[in-house]
């Protein structure tokens, strides 16, 4: 009888979130390498879970996108994949992760970083977290990165589509003057003297969406600046939505095209901290939905995946 072929396993990473209140804490600790936490911003970032359902929703939506992707590569593979989530800063940590998918004595390893555009602060830290379980559970199974995916045709599309969705939320005759606000998570200003690809990554992802949208006015601003000393990228999305509003915009629809999936940022800093400023303006303001866990999503994992291995076999 032949031996069944080891599975490919495919590695989702992203940053993670708290499971509940009380781990909003410990998860803090992480992100901040060991640092204590001021005990004020705990209960502040405590207050925003608290206020978006208690958790992050984060964690769950990638274990469906998981379970549906995994699913779906094995419909015409006869069971080759596996498909894993492991996060940089909460449980299941990538570590932990990467021990579990070794049990299965995968052929190979695929990591996807859970965010199209690339950094090395971001998603290079990722690619670091699975070099170090390597390193520590000694692995020699080969591992390949799949590159960012910014500007791949399937992600615009979706994008657009969810853009053109939540316009039809505005009155029909004032649509096609909303301005689209573009945002992505902000970075410390140092990654521009490190020549790191973060800017262009997200600009090549706006100038895609924009060439889609023909005349619909757009505008772009980088949100949820950290809390440090250190100057962040922006401009603030506080500081264009004052912009727009000066400009005499009485409507804004925002579309987070740095994020793939609902969590703390979307649903705190936009959906309640950013619309009550915007209402306090007089101005009606909308966000486009996030991809989550829809097909959309597992079309453009599929898709980059098969081209991914497609490119291995060609370099063998």
């Amino acid at each position: 009888m032949p031996m069944a072929q080891r599975p490919t396993a495919v590695l989702l990473m992203a940053m993670g979130g708290p499971d509940c209140l009380e781990n909003v804490e410990p998860f803090l600790l992480d992100v901040r390498g060991g640092r204590p936490t001021p005990p004020a911003l705990i209960e502040e970032i405590r207050e925003r879970y608290r206020a978006t359902g208690g958790k992050s929703p984060a964690v769950s939506i990638t274990q469906s996108v998981a379970r549906k992707l995994e699913q779906r590569l094995n419909e015409s593979s006869d069971g080759q994949y596996r498909v894993y989530v492991g996060l940089r800063h909460w449980h299941p940590f990538i570590k932990e992760t990467y021990a579990e998918l070794l049990a299965e004595q995968p052929e190979h390893i695929i990591g996807v970083c859970m965010a199209p555009q690339q950094s090395s602060l971001s998603t290079g830290a990722y690619r670091k977290k699975v070099e170090d379980a390597r390193s520590s559970l000694q692995s020699a199974v080969p591992v390949t990165y799949v590159d960012g995916w910014n500007r791949h045709p399937k992600l615009i599309a979706a994008i657009v589509g969810s853009i053109q969705q939540a316009l039809l939320k505005f009155p029909i005759e004032v649509r096609r003057h909303v301005p689209v606000l573009f945002t992505a998570h902000s970075l410390p200003e140092r990654i521009v003297a490190m020549n790191d690809p973060y800017p262009e990554e997200v600009k090549g992802t706006v100038e895609a969406v924009t060439a889609c949208l023909g005349c619909q006015p757009t505008a772009f601003a980088y949100q949820s600046q950290g809390r440090s000393s250190e100057p962040w990228l922006g401009p603030t999305i506080e500081a264009m939505l004052d912009t727009l509003h000066q400009a005499g915009c009485q409507q804004v629809l925002v579309a987070p095209i740095g994020f793939i999936c609902d969590h703390v940022e979307t649903l705190y800093d936009i959906d309640i901290e950013l619309k009550s400023l915007a209402a306090g303006k007089g101005m009606q303001l909308e966000r486009m939905a996030m991809l989550n866990d829809q097909p959309a999503l597992l079309d453009i994992l599929l898709d980059i995946l098969v081209t991914h291995e497609s490119s291995l076999r060609l370099q063998s």
